[in-house]
């Protein structure tokens, strides 16, 4: 499968925001439980002009995954909090690496000096991700409360640029 990656537009909202509803759906793996709306996800897009956002395509122009890094909050400026999202059934197929290739280098030419992913404990897929793209183990969350009640761990981890 022929995959390729872009700059996110705001065009690719609403694709965005039913892949990540999906997600949200099957649970298990991200740490927001409330649906999402196309408004929501454009405005966490201009929310910080330093927020870097890329989608991944495939030969038909389908969205496959989105990935997005933006300041962390209680890090800096120069911390980037990465997410990542992958079409449900389409994990494996180099979507991921594709994505992580043009954030980090994104990352490196807008001034981040590390990335820090937080992971919910029990997404055995998403440590599997960070750890194969080079993150490394450097804490974790005990007890973190989601939106919904449920409560969960988080391993942090962190990618030098």
């Amino acid at each position: 499968m022929t995959i390729t990656t872009r700059r996110a537009a705001p065009l690719d909202a609403r694709q965005m925001a039913e892949m990540l509803n999906e997600i949200i759906e099957a649970g298990g793996t991200t740490a927001i439980t409330n649906p999402v709306s196309r408004e929501d996800l454009l405005s966490r897009m201009e929310a910080d002009p330093r927020s870097i956002w890329h989608v991944a395509e495939d030969a038909a122009g389908a969205l496959m995954g989105f990935q997005w890094i933006e300041p962390h909050l209680e890090h800096g400026e120069t911390v980037g909090q990465i997410a990542t999202f992958s079409r449900i059934g389409k994990t494996g197929l180099g979507i991921g690496s594709k994505l992580f290739e043009a954030t980090a280098r994104a990352a490196r030419a807008a001034g981040y000096t590390w990335i820090n992913a937080e992971i919910r404990a029990d997404n055995e897929g998403g440590l599997i991700y960070y750890q194969s793209r080079g993150f490394e183990d450097y804490g974790a969350i005990r007890g973190y409360v989601m939106a919904n009640g449920q409560v969960v761990d988080k391993v942090l981890k962190r990618y030098d640029l």
